[in-house]
């Protein structure tokens, strides 16, 4: 999570400023309190250590994982990664853009779901985002599709499943792949479709902040069989492993896992359903307390969708409670309780890389190559974006928190939403 912003507390006006309180002390992602770490996996590691072969060339664990995460998924195959971002690049490597061709992508996602798309030579070009699930939409992507665009990114935000009925048919009728961002969705899904599957490939990120963890990892899933092998080859620079004769004919990179990163993926996956079943019976159980305040709207998946809440987010509503999502962030904080107002402080295309296109050097390629359309970020494009940015407040969420946990958070949010908004309003 990113640090809350400080300098959008001051619209609090007349509220004087108060002591913490005893710190609420939450099970946190960051370390061991929030994740589902123990002997499992460093049972595993010992193996690997024991046997003295770290790297996945060589070694069983990547593969015993890729096989599970394929297995699991009912994809054709899975290709394990260093990361998210070379998930994504790995993704969009596999598309195997012309330069200045686009992919239509999210105004709100982190920067390595973007920079891929870069240095293969593409244009992101942004789709507006719903103000209330901060996802792109059918009709979001339609409006920004042009005869250059090569392919379809549909994050699935904090857990909370894209419309990928909506979204596929528009992709299938224009004969564009749809890539799917799955870094903070495992075990989501939307209309029984699990995410990862709707599209030609699915990215995951098994980052330190993630439902399950390797510090950092990846991992890609398709069901073609073409583009498994071409992302197999991309994060191994070009070198196919199982070939008896094999060559570096096109450009790619190391973005292996290790065997350490397996072992420990391997008996994270174990533990994935029980808690991703936790995070979803927390947040049902925090939603009850939270629906009753005024100014709060809590997350409300469509019938039928699975939210796997990586996050918790919420919408807050500043004309009843003065100072909105950093006004009560700060009160937040008085508890101990590190929340994210606007989740990022501006939208993606507000970022230096794009208001200046520095790229390579002073080339500002592949921007050079860009129709005027496809980096016109005037705000008026972006209404649901910046509505979304004003009024949404991130929650720390893992598998670890208790019912108690969950009681005390609603709690402190109550008491918040009551000094801000007046008596009466937190109850």
């Amino acid at each position: 999570m990113r640090a809350s912003g400080d300098e959008r507390t001051s619209s609090v006006g007349s509220i004087a400023p108060r002591a913490a309180t005893d710190p609420l002390r939450l099970p946190s992602d960051q370390d061991s309190t929030g994740r589902s770490l123990g002997d499992e996996e460093v049972a595993l590691l010992r193996e690997v250590i024991e046997s003295g072969v770290l790297t996945s060339t060589k070694g069983e664990k990547v593969r015993a994982l890729e096989a599970r995460f394929a297995r699991d998924l009912g994809s054709a195959g899975a290709v394990a990664c260093s990361s998210g971002t070379a998930a994504i690049h790995a993704a969009v490597a596999a598309i195997d853009p012309e330069p200045g061709d686009e992919i239509v992508t999210t105004s709100v996602t982190d920067m390595g779901a973007l920079t891929p798309i870069i240095y293969q030579g593409a244009i992101p070009v942004f789709a507006d985002v719903d103000p209330v699930s901060l996802n792109v939409t059918a009709q979001s992507v339609e409006a920004v599709l042009s005869d250059r665009t090569r392919a379809i990114v549909a994050t699935h935000l904090f857990g909370h499943p894209c419309d990928l009925e909506g979204i596929g048919e528009l992709a299938r009728s224009r004969g564009v792949p749809l890539i799917e961002d799955c870094a903070q969705a495992y075990l989501a899904s939307s209309g029984g479709t699990p995410v990862g599957t709707a599209g030609v490939v699915g990215c995951f990120s098994l980052q330190q902040g993630k439902h399950i963890t390797t510090g950092e990892g990846g991992m890609v899933v398709t069901s073609s069989v073409e583009l498994a092998g071409r992302m197999r080859r991309f994060v191994n620079k070009a070198w196919d492993y199982e070939a008896e004769t094999t060559d570096h004919d096109f450009i790619a990179l190391n973005y292996r896992l290790t065997e350490l990163q397996g072992a420990v993926a391997l008996a994270q996956i174990e533990k994935l359903a029980a808690g991703v079943a936790t995070r979803i019976s927390n947040a049902g159980r925090l939603s009850a307390a939270l629906s009753r305040l005024p100014g709060i709207s809590v997350p409300a998946p469509p019938p039928g969708d699975v939210h796997s809440y990586w996050r918790y987010a919420v919408h807050v509503d500043s004309a009843v409670i003065p100072g909105g999502p950093g006004a009560l962030a700060a009160e937040l904080r008085l508890h101990g309780i590190a929340s994210a107002p606007r989740y990022i402080q501006k939208p993606a295309f507000r970022c230096g890389l794009f208001v200046n296109q520095q790229t390579f050097g002073k080339s500002r390629w592949p921007f050079t190559l860009a129709r005027p359309e496809a980096v016109d970020y005037d705000a008026s494009r972006f209404p649901g974006t910046f509505e979304a940015l004003e009024r949404i407040l991130v929650l720390p969420w893992n598998e670890r928190y208790s019912e108690s946990d969950v009681d005390r958070l609603g709690e402190a949010i109550a008491s918040a939403v009551a000094r801000l908004a007046g008596p009466g309003a937190g109850a």
